[in-house]
């Protein structure tokens, strides 16, 4: 049987939504997209969307088997980051 949601375009979320979507607050998604800490957007006719394959990806940075678990990235906080930090990106 044919899965006839290949077909569509993947699903787009506003900033509330995406802040919904990620159990975060909107302004923290906010300064998220101002620093660039945060998931890729889009600008599209002047609205912000998030696709949630990206929203997903961007949680999965920080995925983690124990808090020893080397391979794991750094989802960064929501601030301006050091050097140093911007070198790990």
């Amino acid at each position: 049987m044919p899965d006839t949601l290949a077909d569509l375009p993947p699903k787009f979320l506003r900033t509330k939504q995406a802040a919904h979507f990620l159990g975060i607050s909107l302004r923290t998604l906010e300064k998220h997209r101002t620093y660039g800490t945060g998931p890729l957007y889009r600008k599209i006719g002047g609205r912000v969307l998030y696709a949630i394959r990206d929203l997903e990806a961007w949680t999965e940075i920080g995925a983690r088997k124990s808090p020893k678990d080397r391979q794991a990235g750094t989802v960064f906080p929501a601030r301006p980051l050091t050097p140093e930090e911007q070198d790990r990106l």
